[in-house]
């Protein structure tokens, strides 16, 4: 029976390929109202949990359970109808829309409206409320005229931000949300995704650690498809084995992250 406060557990969750094992009996629990950062060295697994958590790919053994439902066998869109929204690596806005549209087609799914083109635009105007409300929290407002093209990368992935947010979740997997960013764009996303993440449930993949130390409540390192360490940013930098799998560089980066 799994505690109300866990809102995803995984349970000896494995992904076997044609002999290789890329997710081996991970035990994942994610608190309700957390950020749960997923860490670890490139191949550790990460992007394959992901994947099994959204239904991309099945597991070869092991559950997945969402507020104590196990959605092992479940399909993408039914775990995507309970509230378990992904945000890509790469960002998925439609670029020849506006930013205010964007936002406008991501609203009209928990309206059961998805992505009807054909309907009016005095219809569609009257998610514009709401869409504004939305680029307001991720501070792009003044954007929303612009044509998505026309932002910035920092600003683009703002506004995937907002067009998850749109859709309600109940739980965000946040992909790399920081990959390919200046410093100053870094910085800004790490604001939001503490700012919106206030009254949600975050797992995130990032290998920023000055991202991860400063808003993860709880860190799990993965190595070789398997749970290396668990605990706060503290509990795990200081962790011989996990200052090992990072090895020299990535060793300054994990102890001087603050």
């Amino acid at each position: 029976m799994s505690s109300p406060d866990i809102i995803l557990e995984t349970r000896a969750l494995t992904k076997e390929f044609k002999g290789f094992v890329a997710v081996s009996g991970v035990d994942l629990k994610v608190r309700r109202g957390s950020i749960h950062a997923l860490i670890g060295p490139n191949g550790a697994g990460k992007t394959t949990c992901f994947n099994l958590l959204t239904k991309f790919i099945r597991p070869t053994a092991g559950q997945i359970l969402f507020e104590g439902r196990d959605i092992t066998a479940s399909s993408p869109a039914h775990v995507a109808r309970l509230g378990i929204i992904r945000s890509f690596q790469i960002s998925s806005v439609f670029p020849h829309m506006t930013v205010l549209e964007n936002v406008r087609v991501a609203l009209q799914r928990p309206m059961n409206n998805s992505f009807q083109f054909w309907r009016s635009a005095r219809v569609l105007e009257q998610l514009n409320p709401q869409a504004r409300e939305l680029l307001r929290a991720v501070e792009l407002e003044e954007f929303a005229g612009l044509s998505a093209v026309e932002l910035s990368y920092g600003h683009k992935r703002a506004l995937e931000l907002a067009t998850t947010l749109a859709m309600n979740p109940r739980l965000m997997l946040l992909d790399e949300p920081t990959q390919g960013m200046g410093q100053d764009d870094v910085e800004r996303v790490r604001r939001l995704i503490k700012k919106v993440a206030a009254q949600r449930t975050v797992l995130m993949v990032e290998h920023n650690m000055s991202v991860v130390a400063s808003i993860a409540d709880t860190i799990t390192v993965l190595q070789h498809g398997s749970t290396l360490a668990e605990g706060s940013y503290e509990q795990v930098s200081g962790n011989p084995a996990v200052v090992e799998a990072y090895m020299g560089s990535a060793q300054t980066s994990l102890q001087g992250a603050h």
